[in-house]
């Protein structure tokens, strides 16, 4: 636990990337007219959840609405309605609702990571600043025990990719990456894949909530 809170204090302090730094701050500066008595978070956004967990969700990047604003991963935005209310219905949170850091919300043997940790324009971080971020994905990684991750988009499967390579877990050839994709890991770790639950996935049909639930039974059934 010690070495996650230590992870998480080293997040939140880094300064890698000046662009994505600077836009933190200017969101959070000018902040939107809903949220305008917020006190945005405005820095990289930390891992949150159970320093043991044996689900990681690895995510792309805070929202600049959203996480960036709140301070915590996936909380304040659409996105995350959908996933807490997935990881709820499957048992891995104490509520499905994520409005605000002190919202009471608790993760239940799941914790939560993301390829970026500050919010890019446009959702979009360069590949740079993903490379950039890499050190926190590895230690995130070596910190938490984890025998599911799930990968939230293909960026975040590509990521995962690349770590499960430098650590020589593949126990099988690698996919491309598509929804319910799974790939067996040395160490009786798995890698899912899930479309990400953005607004551009759910709003259109491309991710519908069953198909999500689904993604959570299935890791669930993977953990048993």
């Amino acid at each position: 636990m010690d070495s996650f809170r230590a992870l998480n204090k080293r997040i939140v302090a880094c300064e890698m990337c000046p662009r994505l730094r600077a836009h933190c701050r200017q969101v959070a500066a000018e902040k939107r007219r809903a949220f305008a008595d917020w006190t945005y978070w405005g820095k990289p956004v930390p891992n949150f959840g159970e320093p043991a967990a044996r689900l990681l969700i690895v995510g792309l990047a805070p929202a600049a609405q959203g996480a960036n604003r709140t301070g915590r991963m996936f909380t304040g935005d659409r996105s995350g309605e959908w996933l807490y209310r997935a990881l709820h219905k499957a048992g891995f949170a104490n509520q499905a609702v994520a409005n605000s850091a002190d919202d009471g919300l608790r993760l239940i043997d799941c914790a939560i990571t993301a390829i970026a940790h500050c919010a890019p324009p446009d959702n979009k971080p360069t590949t740079a600043e993903i490379a950039n971020c890499r050190q926190w994905l590895a230690a995130t990684i070596d910190a938490v025990p984890a025998k599911v991750y799930l990968a939230l988009g293909q960026i975040a499967w590509l990521g995962m990719l690349r770590e499960t390579r430098q650590r020589n877990w593949l126990a099988e050839r690698a996919a491309k990456f598509q929804h319910g994709g799974l790939l067996r890991l040395a160490g009786e770790r798995w890698l899912l894949a899930s479309y990400h639950p953005s607004q551009q996935n759910t709003f259109t049909g491309r991710l519908s909530e069953p198909m999500f639930d689904q993604i959570f039974r299935r890791a669930r059934e993977l953990l048993s």
